[in-house]
């Protein structure tokens, strides 16, 4: 159990790396005292430009994606994979480095699909573009799609383990959202682009 146990916790640790405060900062943004305040590449695009943005965007799918590789390549097992996965989540919502702030965790959830449940994760992605090219709202996209998820796995036949992981994380997905939802509700959630 110690290997396992590292694993998450160095996730964990990973997930907490704030590529987007690290991006904008270096541009002489402190990107917690704009737009939305969060640290995701939705409001990096808001505060510093699309360039900075992808950087953000990669850097936090990358945090995800490497968390559940790690697991993978040490033969953890899918249930495993998928919490150090949800580690890296973690860290990015609350992380160690911001007083355990963070952001939503979409980048970050979007990673560690994409490499825990390939097709899942293609299909995921794919919702979240089409409902934000039709919305223009980031965060509709990403509640869409994530609510989904553990629904498109059991469709899909995928193992009890991995509805589980997918469960989980959807629900982390959501609660982060909840402040989100509520604007959505009441027309005043900002859509991409928009300026912070």
């Amino acid at each position: 159990m110690i290997e396992p146990a590292l694993v998450i916790a160095f996730s964990y640790v990973l997930g907490s790396v704030p590529f987007g405060v690290v991006f904008t900062r270096a541009r002489g943004i402190d990107l917690r005292s704009v737009g939305s305040g969060n640290i995701g590449a939705t409001n990096v695009l808001r505060a510093a430009g699309k360039g900075t943005a992808l950087m953000a965007l990669l850097g936090d799918i990358l945090k995800g994606s490497a968390a559940v590789a790690l697991a993978r390549v040490l033969e953890l097992g899918p249930l495993y994979e998928g919490l150090a996965g949800i580690a890296a989540v973690a860290g990015h919502d609350f992380s160690a480095f911001l007083r355990f702030r963070g952001g939503k965790g979409v980048a970050t959830s979007i990673g560690m699909v994409l490499i825990y449940a390939p097709q899942a994760g293609i299909l995921t992605v794919v919702l979240w573009l089409f409902t934000v090219l039709i919305t223009k709202y980031s965060s509709l996209g990403a509640i869409v799609s994530f609510a989904l998820l553990p629904v498109v796995m059991l469709l899909q036949g995928q193992a009890a383990q991995k509805v589980l992981v997918a469960v989980i994380l959807s629900s982390l997905l959501l609660v982060r959202h909840a402040g989100n939802i509520k604007r959505l509700v009441e027309g005043t959630e900002r859509r991409v682009g928009e300026k912070a």
